[in-house]
């Protein structure tokens, strides 16, 4: 795949000369986990169980929020008013054990290949995610030992506005000691899209879920790639891209 266009796209749309890969700012649920399908089934039967339906595949657009952002959100629309802290707080606890009941899940194919890449051009990685729930965080050291440092995290809890804000990717640039210019970032869906697009990151979109990747451009994404796999296969050849690109300026 050649990347050229896509590269001089995001360097005029950001007015920018000069891109240098130094930190890779990757999302966790639907990413690095094959997580969605589980997340979207916890949320149906929170909020059945408060006599609410809500449709599966729609969960997946809402993947990127905060829990308690998620819960306000569909109890403005199921009763016309703003959801409590308590009901946030009892909701989102509810919505954690019914998805901690269920069985792993599995990393995502292609997300430790992506990984190692960033790893062995030493491009700093930093988990970015609007997810509290410890049962995949836990997990992180064991599925992928060595990549996210403890201090290079930014969960739901480090934030006041999640995504589509862009502030968690603000967040993790400043822990990586990066600039927007020198920050990929790596989503699954369109909130994160949109948050990493307006951090000025260059803007991976993966699709891995329902969501169609034209969802993800209209977010924002500079480039997309149809499953975590390709993500990995191609990214030496981005990242050269880069460099090349640089390189014709100079």
């Amino acid at each position: 795949m050649n990347f050229t266009k896509a590269i001089q796209d995001y360097l005029t749309s950001n007015n920018l000369i000069r891109f240098t890969p130094r930190a890779a700012l990757i999302d966790m649920d639907g990413t690095l986990y094959d997580s969605m399908p589980g997340h979207a089934r916890a949320w149906q039967q929170m909020m059945a169980e408060i006599g609410v339906a809500i449709d599966y595949d729609e969960m997946f657009l809402h993947e990127g929020r905060t829990g308690a952002a998620t819960i306000d959100l569909l109890m403005r629309r199921a009763f016309g008013r703003p959801a409590s802290d308590e009901e946030m707080r009892d909701l989102y606890r509810r919505k954690t054990e019914i998805f901690a009941a269920m069985p792993p899940v599995s990393p995502m194919p292609g997300a430790a290949e992506m990984l190692n890449f960033f790893r062995m051009a030493e491009i700093k990685c930093v988990l970015v995610t609007g997810s509290g729930q410890s049962s995949l965080l836990n997990r992180l050291d064991t599925d992928f030992p060595g990549i996210f440092d403890r201090d290079m995290r930014v969960t739901s809890r480090d934030v006041v506005n999640g995504k589509p804000h862009p502030e968690p990717f603000i967040r993790a640039m400043e822990k990586a000691g990066t600039k927007s210019y020198e920050s990929i970032v790596v989503e699954n869906a369109p909130l994160g899209v949109e948050a990493g697009h307006r951090s000025g990151a260059f803007t991976i979109g993966v699709t891995t879920g329902p969501v169609p990747a034209e969802a993800l451009r209209e977010a924002g994404a500079d480039v997309v790639f149809g499953s975590m796999t390709e993500c990995a296969a191609e990214l030496p050849l981005l990242v050269y891209g880069f460099i090349t690109t640089m390189n014709n300026y100079n």
